[in-house]
């Protein structure tokens, strides 16, 4: 008699005395039948997996201490057994099924005559006997999306796309084991927070959807430890968060087809970016921290980048300086570490856009802006043209701190465009 459904064997003695759990939370082939060469008291319970097709055999025959049928309608009971100490927790089974080859475990618990009850000789589990967890799913259609039938958990790629999905299933939110979620070409407008509970997540991958934004708190789960790929490309993300770039890991990030007006402020923090892609957004310029970036390949076609004047200043100084701005400039020049519990929140909510002189120095709400040209190949090993004229440059901001570091800035550009 066999049964196909999930099986955990669960010990209860201490890790100490040998045993482990086998075949946890793995599909599996549950078999009742007669020790080979056995014809009295040979009746054993045999759990076959697809690592372990030879199977783990649990004597029956009066050494069930007890048995637990509370949620058997909905596929789900425990055989305890006395020796070895463990429960054998059953899952995910027909409930008829399981009801039948219950009885038959208790029969034979009950010691009654092997030859009365329908049992066949144990034998190793063929390959085609047991099903293999199942890793990958591929959706692309709103017919074959799932609406009543659970997602396997020991799924590891997910792709549900053409699925006209407004939202994100809690279903598959419950699937820990994922490596790359895939639900482009869907009709998202939201990001369920939860996302960053899914550990393991190396790739997501959202292109054309409805986003019209990207969740701070996203970006402090632990998303910030596994996200390496990426793709936000054509949805309505106008900008990111500031939290953006603590995802440290990314290493391939797409934005084309936004209406980003900015990218991240820091963005210069995502140290493993290799591949990054934003053409055809809204950009007029890069921030000051793109210099900071080492990128394999990057894209910016297709966006209005303003002209660059660095003889046309933004002049935000504030003379004399304020109390707030000694102290931000002290805390950052100084490495002072800081947080919430040692400085007020909001004087720590401006650190984190902090931005920097070229002398070095950090900068507030006192600034003199410009923004320069600069050569992408600075940044980038293969760079796709910004423009139809064949291109590779873009304007980036710059920042200083004070006149004089200006003036000294501007005395470098003059004399260098006298020398060409």
């Amino acid at each position: 008699m066999r049964l196909q459904c999930e099986v955990e064997v669960v010990s209860r003695l201490l890790p100490t005395c040998g045993l482990r759990g086998r075949g946890r939370g793995a599909r599996a082939l549950l078999s009742l039948g007669r020790q080979p060469g056995r014809e009295r008291g040979g009746v054993c319970l045999m759990v076959c997996t697809a690592r372990d097709r030879a199977g783990v055999r649990y004597k029956v025959q009066d050494n069930v201490e007890r048995f637990f049928t509370r949620f058997v309608e909905e596929g789900k009971a425990t055989v305890r057994l006395r020796e070895p100490a463990v429960d054998v927790c059953l899952s995910k089974a027909n409930a008829s099924n399981l009801k039948t080859f219950l009885s038959a475990v208790r029969l034979a618990h009950q010691g009654t005559d092997v030859g009365a009850l329908p049992l066949s000789a144990l034998v190793p589990a063929k390959t085609s006997d047991v099903e293999k967890p199942k890793t990958k799913m591929i959706i692309t259609s709103k017919r074959d999306y799932p609406l009543t039938k659970s997602f396997p958990y020991s799924l590891e790629h997910l792709q549900a796309s053409y699925c006209r999905l407004a939202r994100i299933d809690a279903r598959v939110l419950c699937l820990k084991k994922l490596r790359k979620l895939d639900l482009s070409h869907n009709h998202i407008k939201q990001l369920p927070a939860t996302i960053g509970d899914l550990v393991f997540l190396q790739e997501l991958n959202l292109h054309d959807n409805h986003l019209e934004s990207f969740s701070g708190a996203l970006c402090n789960s632990t998303l910030q430890k596994s996200l390496q790929c990426l793709d936000l490309s054509q949805n309505k993300i106008k900008a990111l968060p500031i939290q953006f770039c603590q995802l440290r890991e990314l290493v391939n990030l797409k934005l084309d087809d936004n209406e980003l007006i900015r990218l991240p402020f820091k963005i210069g923090q995502l140290d493993h970016l290799r591949f990054l892609s934003a053409a055809r957004n809204k950009l007029p310029f890069l921030p000051s921290d793109f210099r900071k970036l080492c990128l394999e390949n990057l894209d910016l076609f297709g966006n209005p980048f303003e002209q660059p004047n660095p003889l046309l200043p933004n002049i935000q100084l504030k003379i004399p300086l304020t109390l707030l701005e000694c102290a931000a400039r002290a805390t950052v020049n100084y490495r002072i570490p800081y947080s919430c519990h040692l400085l007020p929140s909001h004087l720590c909510e401006d650190l984190e856009v902090a931005k920097s002189c070229q002398c070095g120095s950090a900068c507030l709400s006192s600034f003199i802006q410009i923004t320069v040209t600069m050569n992408l190949h600075h940044v980038a090993h293969t760079v796709v043209l910004v423009d139809n004229m064949g291109g590779t440059e873009a304007p980036v901001i710059c920042y200083f701190c004070s006149l004089d570091c200006y003036s000294q800035f501007l005395d470098r550009f003059l004399q260098s465009s006298g020398d060409h």
